[in-house]
């Protein structure tokens, strides 16, 4: 089927909602890429505990930035975008169709809309925000940062030490919260018409699709990706280590709290994850077609319908 070359489908949603199944399909449908934009699947170490696609589907369709970071990386939307607009552009190059997949809203936001001209932060006032956050740990850290900058506190987990340290070093090297400067007039990562399907399923289905895919996880091997990484010497701070389940198996494996103890933090830690994307794409991302459900087949005829008449309208 032809289709306009600066088309770009995007498919977002919570965690445990069937993004990755919609992708395959539009992507079966319409020779296209699958581009991943979920920051989790990018860190290599953890391709069953993040549910990166699997092997067989990798092999039959193209996918690009699933597994591109090592556990020491850090990625963020800036760079991502980048490499996503890159990916996009091969992707037209070859007659093939974009689509962009995942849970990041930032990601999904930077690629779409463009991203605030922050100034280069100085590599001292880095060094020294973070030398600070390990030194008074992620709670005090997190309430310092609420007297400098409290929109961003309210809006970062407290466990989240990549975003906290970004926060503190734009406000300590500009003096000027990070809010302030994402409210500025942007320009996306790459100029292109998106076609945006999100997935909203209510909570509880949500909830439910959790805790099936993280039993599922640990019998297709997850409790094995951990052990490894920690013979690897992987440092329980590195991001790659945020992946939903990792610490909380981590933990296990050092005997800091029993199996179900593990599974049960992990299952609460998945659900706080999805709660938090739900938010932000409910008030932050206006898609062209919301699905109230997880994707399923029978649902299939109708978004590829949708998307197949806007990659041939004229671009």
């Amino acid at each position: 089927m032809a289709h306009g070359l600066s088309k770009v489908i995007v498919v977002a949603g919570p965690t445990a909602t069937g993004k990755t199944d919609l992708a395959l399909a539009l992507a079966e449908e319409f020779a296209g890429v699958v581009i991943n934009a979920d920051s989790q699947q990018r860190y290599s170490d953890f391709p069953i505990l993040t549910a990166q696609p699997r092997a067989a589907d990798r092999a039959r369709i193209p996918h690009r930035l699933f597994g591109d970071l090592v556990a020491d990386d850090v990625g963020n939307a800036v760079e991502w975008a980048a490499k996503a607009a890159a990916e996009i552009q091969a992707a037209w190059d070859q007659k093939r169709a974009p689509i962009v997949v995942g849970g990041t809203g930032l990601y999904l936001r930077v690629l779409m809309q463009g991203v605030a001209d922050v100034p280069p932060i100085p590599g001292e006032v880095r060094e020294a925000g973070r030398a600070l956050l390990a030194d008074m740990g992620n709670e005090a850290f997190h309430r310092l940062l609420g007297e400098r900058d409290p929109v961003s506190a309210a809006r970062i987990p407290v466990g989240n030490t990549q975003r906290l340290a970004r926060a503190w070093e734009v406000v300590e090297a500009t003096g000027t919260p990070l809010p302030i400067w994402q409210e500025a007039p942007t320009q996306p990562a790459i100029k292109a018409a998106f076609f945006s399907v999100l997935i909203m399923p209510p909570r509880e289905e949500i909830v439910a699709a959790c805790a099936a895919r993280f039993a599922a996880m640990l019998e297709a091997g997850a409790l094995a990706e951990v052990e490894a990484a920690r013979a690897k010497g992987i440092s329980g701070t590195a991001p790659a280590m945020n992946a939903l389940g990792a610490r909380e198996l981590s933990d296990f494996l050092a005997g800091r709290l029993d199996r179900e103890g593990a599974v049960r933090g992990a299952e609460i830690a998945t659900r706080q994850y999805a709660k938090r994307q739900a938010t932000w794409f409910r008030n932050q991302f206006a898609a062209d077609l919301t699905l109230p459900a997880r994707y399923s087949e029978t649902m299939g005829g109708d978004i590829i319908r949708q998307a197949g008449a806007f990659l041939k309208e004229s671009s």
